[in-house]
């Protein structure tokens, strides 16, 4: 059985050139000080139930940018789209895809060429299965969105979250993003849903060519690395990771703008290890010690995974 879940194409926006702040901003911060913008609206068709709802993008970046300089004076290199036969630079109202079909002639694709496509996905996200979110790999994930319901559509959207928490089960549709059929899953996530794009089974790359043997490994040498894994095993909340590269680089480019003298790297301390076995003997032994410091921070999450046990065995 195919059930439809159907959104609205997404609107064109016009291109717009980001402003060159001095020092690097929290973008995130700045962002989400907003309310979060649509980036597609359609409906979810459950059965014979139409649910309206929104799609929002589920991540952001708080990357630090860099730009391109010229190496001699500093000043910021302009990136120009150049037409070698009029000689000139070319504006985005100019620019459109093509497709080169021989070597140097190309047939150019339009935004209503694409809309024209005899596709359902262009328009309609078709949800072919339902499956047991444990069962799809993590390497087959790509980007996230949310999934939102309009007011209208609040008690039937609420019905199928609920009804895919309860059961442990997540669809698996079909839908076209950026000039491309798109895998997606759509699954539970706090009081919305999420629309993940995955990775076509033939866009995973083989591991044939990389894979290791056991390499003459011991059943003492292994068993050690589970005792270390048992002493650093938690619980998985993201809100105790940073991203200390960035924050390390933007205490940099202060120092730089400044004047001051730049941060030093710090020195590795202790001896190397060359043998296996005497590196896990004192790894083991070293995170034997903090255990009860980690211990501390699992209550919080204890609950969490309760909760989560008795959905799976619900299902």
């Amino acid at each position: 059985m195919v059930i439809p879940l159907m959104l609205g194409m997404p609107a064109k926006t016009a291109r717009k050139r980001a402003p060159t702040p001095t020092l690097p901003r929290e973008r995130g911060r700045e962002r989400t000080s907003r309310s979060p913008r649509a980036v597609w609206s359609g409906t979810i068709s459950f059965g014979m139930v139409s649910i309206p709802v929104r799609l929002y993008t589920a991540t952001e970046s708080h990357d630090v940018h860099f730009h391109l300089l010229h190496k001699r004076d500093g000043v910021r290199l302009q990136n120009v789209r150049w037409c070698p036969k009029d000689e000139k630079a070319v504006s985005w109202d100019d620019v459109v895809r093509g497709f080169e079909y021989s070597k140097g002639n190309y047939v150019p694709i339009t935004d209503e060429d694409l809309d024209h496509l005899p596709v359902k996905t262009v328009h309609t996200v078709d949800i072919s299965d339902f499956v047991k979110l444990e069962e799809v790999d993590p390497i087959y994930y790509d980007k996230a969105y949310y999934l939102a319901p309009e007011e209208t559509g609040a008690k039937a959207f609420v019905l199928l979250r609920q009804a895919l928490e309860q059961t442990g089960r997540a669809a698996v549709a079909k839908v076209a993003i950026r000039d491309k059929e798109s895998l997606c899953l759509v699954r539970p996530y706090e009081d919305v849903l999420s629309m993940d794009t995955l990775f076509y089974a033939n866009e995973i790359r083989s591991t044939k060519d990389i894979a290791v043997d056991r390499a003459g490994v011991s059943p003492k040498e292994i068993q050690m690395a589970i005792s270390l894994i048992e002493n650093l095993s938690d619980s998985f909340v993201p809100e105790r990771y940073h991203d200390e590269y960035q924050a390390a680089l933007k205490k940099l480019i202060g120092a730089k703008v400044e004047g001051a003298p730049l941060p030093t790297a710090p020195s590795e301390g202790g001896e190397k290890i060359v043998d296996l076995m005497e590196a896990l003997r004192a790894s083991v032994e070293a995170t034997r010690k903090k255990s009860p410091d980690r211990a501390d921070e699992k209550a919080p999450v204890t609950r969490t995974r309760t909760i989560s046990s008795r959905r799976r065995k619900s299902a």
